[in-house]
């Protein structure tokens, strides 16, 4: 039996018809094409999509398995447990645009970290999780274990210790549908995020070594062993954002066919970028997707997507097609 598109899918379908709005759903029916041929699909996280919020849909898509690995930032992998234990403490600043940078500085020594209309307050996210990810970090490394960043991430969630702390419904969490999942994550560039700077501290302090947490090699990788094993019907590309989240896992493909000379490997069969860089000199975010037959990233026939738009409003939309909403 056939599904039945629900009310949002069928109001894109009937309305957007030009442009990005066209490109929009050419894209999200190119994605759920891919699904039905049996392909596989990554899915980036560029910039502050949890904050944004994105997984009160986000954490759907990932439980009815339309996504089957993440590259994400470390901001997006830690902000969206800070939402789940810190959501009440949030301010939203509607006005960001007049802020002076007296106002700036006055929201800093409130403890209030601002990423656009949003501050992420420090004490109740940031040193809320800081306690509880040192012990789990402490005792890997004392059993002389070692883990990559996100593993240490599903440790936290799954053990249960931040329970208490619970602000928001469980299932709007996009880190713990995936931690329920085990789904393959790779997070390049950790060391830049908040717990990655945390990490970090501990190492200066020689508190911890920083061979506890595995590094971006090993993510790397991992995600040739993982492309390896699931490309045989294909695997597609969905970026929301620029940046190292799209830009490492891209290049698992012409690393393994150029590098490694498996030159058997397929090339990523779906493209999309949701991005809002204007095309332009030298830039990754703001490459046409063309661009990438050249670095050995795409062929000449696969399908190809780029919307040009802002991704809060359009991922949630596509996903939603994709869920038959």
């Amino acid at each position: 039996m056939t599904k039945t598109k629900g009310e949002i899918s069928n109001f894109i379908e009937k309305y957007y018809l030009h442009f990005n709005a066209a490109a929009l759903v050419d894209a999200a029916k190119g994605y759920e094409d891919q699904l039905k041929q049996g392909s596989k699909m990554l899915v980036s996280l560029a910039g502050a999509m949890s904050t944004a919020e994105l997984g009160k849909i986000f954490a759907e898509v990932i439980r009815q398995d339309k996504v089957h690995i993440i590259s994400c930032t470390g901001a997006n992998l830690e902000e969206d447990i800070m939402n789940l234990v810190a959501h009440s403490h949030y301010k939203r600043v509607p006005n960001y645009r007049d802020l002076t940078p007296q106002d700036e500085w006055d929201l800093l020594e409130k403890g209030l970290n601002r990423v656009t209309d949003t501050c992420i307050p420090e004490h109740e996210a940031f040193r809320r999780l800081q306690k509880h990810i040192f012990e789990i970090w402490k005792k890997a490394e004392d059993a002389g274990e070692r883990y990559l960043p996100h593993e240490f991430m599903y440790k936290l969630l799954l053990s249960g210790v931040l329970e208490e702390y619970y602000e928001i419904d469980l299932k709007d969490s996009w880190m713990y549908a995936a931690a329920e999942k085990n789904l393959p994550i790779v997070c390049p560039g950790w060391e830049d995020s908040t717990m990655g700077n945390i990490f970090a501290s501990y190492v200066v302090k020689g508190e911890l070594k920083a061979s506890t947490m595995k590094s971006g090699i090993e993510y790397m990788t991992f995600l040739a062993d993982w492309y390896t094993d699931n490309s045989e019907k294909g695997i597609g590309f969905f970026q929301i954002g620029g940046g190292i989240a799209g830009d490492f896992p891209i290049c698992v493909v012409p690393m393994l066919y150029q590098d490694l000379e498996r030159t058997d490997t397929p090339f990523w069969s779906y493209f999309c970028q949701i991005s809002d860089s204007t095309t332009s000199y030298g830039s990754y975010s703001g490459a046409v997707p063309n661009e990438k037959i050249t670095w050995g990233k795409l062929d000449i026939n696969t399908p190809k997507f780029i919307i040009e738009s802002d991704a809060t409003i359009v991922a949630p939309l596509i996903f939603a097609y994709l869920l038959d909403m």
